[in-house]
C-alpha cells in the first residue's frame, strides 16, 4: 500500500463520541430477553456488592458482643451473600459474553453480505485487506465491548452513585472529604481521554493498512518472488506494522499514565479519609464496624472510578470500530437494483443491444472506454470483439453484467434495459469465462459445480470433458474430489482456464461470454476448447473477445474496436480484403516476417 492509499484511509472521518455506539441497536434488538436478563444479573451483583458491606460492619462490630449465636447469623448472612454474588457474578458473565459473541457474528454476516453485492468501482475505492480487518479486528474490539466492557461500565455505575448514596448515609463527613477528590480525578481522564480516542484511531487505521499489504503481497506472492522483490515487500510490510506498534506503544503509554494517575489520587484520598475516620473512631464519634463499612464503600466507589476510566477507552475504541463497520454497511453502491424489477419474459432469447452507450471508469473519468457504441447482437449469433488493448472490449462485458452502469446511453437484453431488472436474475442467464478464471479453494467437482448449484456429478463431468478438461481432471490425485488449492495452485494456467470453460458450460445460459478464453491454451487444447466453444455457441448468443484472432475466424460477425468505437466489421475475409486494422493484427500474427510499419 502507497503512502496516498494510507493517507487516504487516515483521513475518514471516525467516530468522536461514544455516541457512535447507537449504530449496534439493530443487531441488540432482536436479542432483548438476552439483554434484559443480563441487566437484571447486573442489576442483581452490583446490588449484592452495595449490601456486602453491611454484612461486614455487623460481623465488626459482632466482636464487641458477648452473644455467640448472633455472631454466628452474621458471617452466615455474609457467606449467603457471597453465594449469591458468585452465581449472579457467573450468570451475568454467561449472558453477556454470549450476546457479544452473537451480535458480532451477525455484524459479520451483515457486513459480508453487503460488501459481496457492491459494484466493482466501490473496490477501487477500498482494499480488499482493509475490508478484512474491518471485519475481523474490528469486530473483535466490539466483541470485547458487548462482551465485558459495557456490563462492567454499567456495573460501576451503579456502584458508583449506589457506593456514594451509601457513603452519605454511612457518615457525610466523610464522604465530603472524599468528593473533594474528585475534581482531580476527573481532569486527567477528560484531558489523556481525548489524547487516548485519537490514538486509538490512528492504531486501527495503521492495523487496516498492514492487514491490506499483506492482503495484496500474499494475493500475487508467485509475481514477487518471480521478480525476486520479497525483500522490498518484507520491508514494505515491516514498515506500515511499525507504524501499527508505535501508534499502539503511544495508545498504551497514555492509557497506563491515565490509569497510573487516577488510582495514586484516589487512594491518596482514601488513605487521608481514613486517617482521618481512625481519628473519629478512638474519639468515639463511629464505631470501628462504621469505619470498616465506610472504607468498603469507598473502596467500592474508587473501583468504579478507576475502571470506568479503563473501560472508557475502550469504549471509545468500539465507538470508532463500529462508526468503520457501519461506513460499510451504508456504502452507498453506483449501480442498485430498481424498487419493481421487470423479469426477463421466458425463454430467454439472448439478443444485447447497446444504444449509444458512453461510459468511463470512475478512477479514469477522463478517458472515454466506450464513446457512443450501438450494437446489436442477434439471438444465436457469435460476434467477436478484437482491436488493441484498452480499446473497450472488456468493458462490453462487465457493462452487460452491469457491474457498472453507463454514463449515457442504453444497454438492453430482449429489448429491456438492464437497470428495469434484478442483476442476480438477469445474471443467471449469462455465463461467463474470463480471462483470468478464479478457482476456488475447494474440489474440482465443485469448482466446476459452481456454474450451477445442483448440478449431478455426471453432468459436471459431462461439461468437463466439453471442455477438454477430464484428461487432467482425472489424473489428479483423487480425480474430480482433488482440492485444487488457494487460487487453485496445483493447476497450469491452462487447466484453469479449462476448468471455467466447463464452469460455464454446466451453467448452460443463453448468452455467452468469453474474454479471452483460450489464451492461456497450448495449440492442442486449444483446438479441442474451439470445437467444444463452437459446438455451445451454436445455439446461444456469444460474445467473444480475443487478441488471438485464430478464434475468432469462424465468428458470424467480427468487430474491430479502437479507442471505445467500432472502426470496422465484417467476417475474416472482408476485413483482411479491407486492409484496415484487423488486416494490419491479423498480419502480425499470422504472418512470420512482420512488415515494418
Amino acid at each position: 500500500m502507497g503512502r496516498n492509499d494510507i493517507a487516504e484511509t487516515d483521513s475518514r472521518e471516525k467516530s468522536k463520541k461514544v455516541g457512535a455506539l447507537s449504530g449496534l441497536a439493530p443487531f441488540l434488538r432482536p436479542y432483548k430477553i438476552m439483554v434484559l436478563l443480563s441487566l437484571l444479573a447486573l442489576i442483581l451483583t452490583a446490588v449484592i456488592s452495595l449490601i456486602l458491606p453491611l454484612a461486614v460492619r455487623r460481623v465488626v462490630d459482632g466482636f464487641n458482643q458477648n452473644d455467640v449465636s448472633l455472631l454466628d447469623q452474621y458471617f452466615g448472612a455474609a457467606l449467603g451473600l457471597a453465594a449469591a454474588l458468585a452465581i449472579g457474578t457467573g450468570l451475568r458473565y454467561y449472558l453477556v459474553t454470549r450476546l457479544g459473541e452473537r451480535v458480532v457474528a451477525d455484524i459479520r454476516k451483515a457486513v459480508f453480505q453487503r460488501v459481496i453485492t457492491l459494484s466493482p468501482s466501490f473496490f477501487e475505492r477500498i482494499m480488499t485487506g482493509e475490508i478484512l480487518s474491518r471485519i475481523t479486528t474490528d469486530t473483535t474490539v466490539i466483541q470485547s465491548v458487548i462482551g465485558s466492557s459495557v456490563s462492567v461500565a454499567l456495573r460501576n455505575i451503579f456502584l458508583l452513585f449506589g457506593g456514594m448514596v451509601l457513603m452519605l448515609i454511612t457518615s457525610a463527613k466523610l464522604t465530603g472529604l472524599v468528593l473533594l477528590i474528585v475534581p482531580a480525578v476527573v481532569v486527567p481522564i477528560v484531558v489523556l481521554g481525548r489524547r487516548l480516542r485519537r490514538l486509538s484511531r490512528e492504531n486501527q487505521d495503521w492495523i487496516a493498512n498492514s492487514s491490506g499489504t499483506a492482503s495484496e503481497s500474499l494475493s500475487a506472492v508467485q509475481t514477487v518472488q518471480s521478480f525476486a522483490r520479497e525483500q522490498v515487500v518484507i520491508s514494505g510490510f515491516n514498515e506500515v506494522t511499525e507504524h501499527a506498534f508505535v501508534a499502539a506503544h503511544r495508545r498504551i503509554g497514555t492509557r497506563a499514565w491515565m490509569t497510573g494517575i487516577v488510582i495514586f489520587l484516589i487512594f491518596s484520598g482514601i488513605v487521608g479519609v481514613l486517617w482521618i475516620g481512625a481519628r473519629d473512631v478512638q474519639m468515639g464519634n463511629m464505631s470501628a464496624g462504621l469505619l470498616v463499612q465506610f472504607l468498603i464503600y469507598a473502596i467500592l466507589v474508587a473501583g468504579a472510578v478507576g475502571s470506568l476510566s479503563e473501560t472508557w477507552s475502550e469504549l471509545q475504541r468500539a465507538a470508532g470500530a463500529t462508526e468503520r463497520l457501519i461506513e460499510l454497511l451504508e456504502s452507498e453502491d453506483s449501480v442498485t437494483d430498481p424498487v419493481n424489477p421487470t423479469l426477463l419474459p421466458a425463454p430467454v432469447k439472448g439478443e444485447i443491444c447497446f444504444d449509444n452507450v458512453r461510459f468511463s471508469y470512475p478512477s479514469r473519468s477522463d478517458k472515454p472506454a466506450l464513446d457512443g457504441l450501438s450494437l446489436t447482437v442477434k439471438p444465436g449469433e457469435t460476434v467477436a470483439l478484437v482491436g488493441p488493448s484498452g480499446a473497450g472490449k472488456t468493458t462490453i462485458i462487465q457493462l452487460l453484467q452491469r457491474f457498472y452502469d453507463p454514463q449515457s446511453g442504453i444497454i438492453r437484453i430482449d429489448g429491456l434495459d438492464l437497470r428495469d431488472m434484478q442483476r442476480n436474475l438477469f445474471r443467471q442467464h449469462i455465463a461467463l469465462v474470463p480471462q483470468d478464471p478464479v478457482i476456488f479453494a475447494t474440489s474440482a467437482m465443485e469448482n466446476i459445480r459452481f456454474g450451477r448449484d445442483g448440478a449431478s456429478d455426471s453432468e459436471v463431468i459431462s461439461a468437463a470433458k466439453a471442455a477438454a478438461a477430464d484428461g487432467f481432471l482425472q489424473a489428479l490425485p483423487k480425480g474430480y474430489d482433488t482440492y485444487l488449492g488457494e487460487r487453485g495452485v496445483m493447476l497450469s494456467g491452462g487447466q484453469k482456464q479449462r476448468v471455467a470453460i466447463a464452469r460455464a458450460i454446466l451453467r448452460n445460459a443463453p448468452i455467452l461470454l468469453l474474454d479471452e478464453a483460450t489464451s492461456a491454451l497450448d495449440a492442442e487444447s486449444e483446438r479441442a476448447v474451439q470445437q467444444a466453444v463452437e459446438k455451445l455457441a451454436a445455439e446461444r448468443t456469444t460474445l467473444i473477445v480475443a487478441h488471438r484472432l485464430a478464434t475468432v475466424k469462424k465468428a458470424d460477425r467480427i468487430l474491430v474496436f479502437e479507442n471505445g468505437r467500432i472502426v470496422a466489421e465484417g467476417t475474416h475475409e472482408k476485413l483482411v480484403a479491407e486492409n484496415g486494422l484487423y488486416a494490419r493484427l491479423a498480419r502480425l500474427q499470422f504472418t512470420a516476417d512482420v512488415p515494418e510499419e
